[in-house]
């Protein structure tokens, strides 16, 4: 597996009015969704019964699988591996936006090469068999960090070549044929990851960090054609020392969502997930096509 799978488990203020405030946070799920083992991005399903996130636990086929809780009250209770996790890795989960997607990233056999992206379709409180997303979506290179789109395409992060130089976000439809491209405005030498929608998609949260050094989650806003002046989030452990990544938002509580981080206090392991209130930022429309044939 390539160097940046490393990064994967190893795991202020923003400029302007808008941001000019703290971020909230607490432990999710403490000694079930975060142990003292490492876990990365926690997403909840849309009817929030359900969260499913990576861990390098043991108990599991592999040194790093997809674990489920369900909600029991106010608490998750019942962690355990999901049935279609390999002895290869299974990482970065995402819900679909209507529930009956469930994405990830694995390196297991039958893939273009390194790690690739699949989809498991959700039944009920079981899952399907994971389907390998199209070529063109994936590549000979990694690919990483799904988050899907209402509109029916994929945002994700990817090493290969051609744009700016590490891992850089893009966007393709999920269907079709049609030719994958970069997110406006947010790509640079740094490797950037796990981006999350704000404001309807005039805004972004997302990861950056160079290879083997800290990762931090940005803010940018849209300025009618690309995302601009991106800022590190306002998180006191969000900082140049630490490896904090993977926002992703709640559809069950739009106000609220989780990151992957390590908290001087509360922390219950290696990285934890922390429930988080979203930044409250406005922007623009324009750095989302909705139609592939005018971008």
């Amino acid at each position: 597996m390539k160097r940046r799978l490393g990064v994967a488990f190893a795991c202020s203020l923003l400029c302007g009015p808008a941001m000019a405030q703290l971020a909230e946070y607490g432990l999710e799920g403490i000694w079930t969704v975060s142990t003292r083992d490492a876990e990365l991005r926690g997403t909840v399903a849309p009817d929030g019964q359900r969260i499913v996130w990576g861990s390098d636990r043991a108990g599991g086929p592999g040194g790093g699988d997809l674990w489920q809780a369900r909600l029991d009250g106010k608490r998750w209770v019942d962690p355990q591996p999901l049935p279609f996790n390999t002895a290869a890795v299974e990482i970065e989960p995402m819900f679909s936006a209507d529930g009956r997607w469930l994405y990830f990233a694995s390196d297991r056999p039958g893939g273009a090469g390194g790690l690739d992206l699949y989809r498991v379709e959700v039944r009920g409180d079981g899952y399907g068999e994971p389907q390998r997303l199209r070529d063109g979506i994936n590549s000979r290179a990694d690919e990483r960090s799904p988050t899907p789109v209402a509109d029916g395409s994929l945002l994700f992060s990817s090493d290969r070549r051609g744009v700016a130089g590490g891992f850089d976000l893009y966007r393709a439809p999920l269907e079709g044929d049609a030719t994958v491209v970069p997110v406006p405005g947010l790509n640079t030498r740094a490797d950037e990851l796990d981006i999350a929608l704000l404001d309807g998609g005039r805004a972004a949260m997302f990861s950056r960090g160079e290879d083997g050094g800290a990762m931090r989650v940005y803010v940018a806003t849209c300025d009618g054609s690309r995302f601009a002046d991106a800022q590190p989030w306002a998180l006191s452990f969000n900082s140049d020392v630490g490896h904090t990544r993977a926002p992703v938002a709640d559809p069950s509580r739009p106000k609220e969502g989780t990151v992957t981080g390590s908290a001087p206090s509360p922390k219950a392991g290696q990285s934890d997930i922390y429930r988080i209130v979203l930044p409250t930022v406005r922007g623009q429309d324009g750095c989302l096509w909705t139609d592939w044939a005018l971008r």
